[in-house]
């Protein structure tokens, strides 16, 4: 029994069975291959974007991060006061015209880039606008009635001063012959006039106080190249922060608010933002004019140009909530109630305390009151007034985008200043603007779209490969063993049983053999040997 085991043993381990042993090894090492790539194929395809996206000299993502591909565009509606005299003079509602847009198609570009030794890049921000008259409705000579906002600024401010310089005030406003609402290009409005509010403060107010503009103008100081520093990771050292900001104008938080938390400034510029995004995702816009970092939370998954998908990121519903309803914006009420109306932001603590309110157009997200106040605003549309940015989720590139503020001066009425003297608290707006772009060029998208759709497809098509060609081998090899070890032992039983039979004849021989050299001619058996059969079994 044991030699016939051993035959067996060794007919199962002959070098062709081998061989099918070494496929079933081979088919277990494409199968553990397959759940490899199916493991861990995305984070090494994150690694490659991660490396590919950081902000080095010579990249593709920063050249064009650092003079973007596209022409971004700013809308600006201006509201028209048609009934300044009749407000002042008679109390009337304010009857506004919104007028434009008045359409700047923008370039931008980064430079003073310098790089830094910790994993940051500083640089400063280069802005010209170029007005276009074919997609603008009207003119920038066109002529506006607004409300006087260096007056009115000063104004309010003197509200709680001492009564001799409210008069005194109200003196030199009137040889100045300086009125509440003034008439102005739209050019003037925008990128500024002389006023002789200002020119006054510049040759009286001593230097360290003195404003940092000769002239007024809502966008004053933007066209051209910025004085204000920014410095931004660059995501070398941790993508997690890539093209967060780290300082601004050298320093690392705003300053102006009660808390770290609102003084906080580590958000993106919106150009690019951290890669890796997910539909939980809240990502932050940091603008100096917003004066904060701006929340914006995922909305929606959309397709954008060139059939790249992004997802929607738009403010929170209660982003410039009443600290009542949203507790986290108390810190950004420093002086105390009463604090910026429900739907506003109060920038004044950065906008050298003019007393400015920002909002969502229209009034979109606020209390309605403040549009029901004037006349000639229509009711906030989504589709129209809403904030959002549209970005690709896996590099964390702007896809498309509008951001759209409106701009608000709060008015306070002041009985020691006559010019004022009739002017009711209430909220006026100025204006408000459309600024961003609506797609990205197709040689960006084609990139996009090829760098995010072709590693799922890759990561599908070699993993059920491996796994297919592992399964296949190892049921190949598997069939090929059992078959030729059920021959093999076929075989061996049929080899034992013809060693038996031979012996039996053998033995059976002899005994014959050894009869006859007995004499008597029988086998032990009682057998006569002359019948024998020498294949007896």
């Amino acid at each position: 029994m044991k030699s016939t085991q051993g035959k067996l043993c060794a007919k199962l381990s002959s070098s062709f069975l081998r061989k099918w042993w070494l496929v079933i090894v081979a088919a277990l090492v494409l199968l553990f291959a397959g759940v490899i790539v199916a493991l861990f194929f995305t984070a090494w395809v994150n690694l490659v974007i991660d490396n590919q996206i950081t902000l080095k000299s010579g990249g593709q993502v920063f050249e064009m991060w650092r003079k973007p591909p596209v022409h971004p565009v700013m809308k600006v509606y201006i509201y028209n006061v048609t009934n300044a005299d009749e407000f002042l003079n008679d109390g009337q509602k304010p009857v506004l015209e919104e007028l434009g847009p008045f359409v700047y198609v923008e370039t931008w570009e980064k430079v003073n880039l310098t790089f830094n030794e910790n994993g940051t890049l500083t640089f400063n921000q280069r802005k010209i606008f170029r007005f276009d008259p074919e997609q603008s409705v009207g003119s920038e000579d066109d002529m506006v009635v607004v409300p006087n906002i260096p007056m009115l600024s000063a104004t309010s401010q003197s509200k709680h001063a001492a009564r001799f310089l409210r008069l005194a005030m109200a003196s030199i406003m009137d040889i100045l012959k300086i009125k509440p609402f003034v008439e102005v290009s739209v050019g003037q409005l925008l990128w500024g006039y002389e006023d002789p509010l200002l020119k006054l403060a510049k040759d009286v107010v001593p230097k360290e106080q003195k404003l940092p503009y000769d002239e007024f103008g809502l966008l004053y100081g933007k066209n051209g190249t910025g004085k204000d520093n920014m410095t931004v990771f660059t995501g070398a050292d941790d993508i997690t922060r890539f093209g967060l900001v780290d300082k601004f104008n050298g320093k690392s938080n705003l300053g102006h608010w009660k808390t770290d938390k609102c003084n906080r400034i580590d958000g993106s510029d919106g150009s690019i933002f951290p890669p890796h995004m997910t539909q939980n995702t809240t990502i932050y816009v940091f603008d100096k004019d917003i004066c904060r970092l701006l929340p914006l939370v995922y909305k929606q998954t959309v397709i954008t140009n060139g059939q790249v998908e992004g997802y929607r990121f738009t403010p929170p519903k209660d982003v410039f909530a009443d600290a009542s309803v949203n507790p986290e914006n108390d810190c950004f009420c420093p002086s105390g109630p009463p604090c910026a109306p429900s739907g506003m932001m109060n920038v004044s603590a950065c906008q050298f305390d003019s007393p400015v309110l920002l909002s969502f157009p229209h009034f979109y997200l606020g209390d309605q009151k403040y549009r029901e106040a004037v006349e000639g605003i229509s009711p906030p549309d989504p589709e129209k007034h809403e904030m959002y940015i549209d970005v690709q989720p896996e590099m964390g590139v702007t896809l498309r985008a509008r951001a759209r503020i409106q701009i608000n001066l709060a008015v306070s009425q002041v009985i020691d200043i006559k010019q004022v003297a009739t002017f009711p608290d209430i909220v006026f707006p100025i204006m408000w603007f459309e600024e961003g772009i609506e797609g990205l060029p197709n040689e960006v998208t084609d990139l996009l779209r090829l760098a995010t759709s072709a590693p799922p497809v890759a990561k599908a098509a070699l993993t059920w490969t491996l796994f297919l060609a592992g399964a296949v081998l190892l049921v190949l090899a598997v069939g090929c063993l059992i078959h030729n070890s059920g021959r093999q032992e076929t075989l061996s039983l049929e080899g034992t049983a013809h060693y038996a039979a031979n012996e039996k004849s053998r033995r059976m021989k002899a005994a014959a053999a050894a009869a006859s050299a007995n004499g008597n001619g029988k086998s032990p058996s009682g057998v006569n040997p002359a019948f024998m059969d020498d294949n007896a079994t």
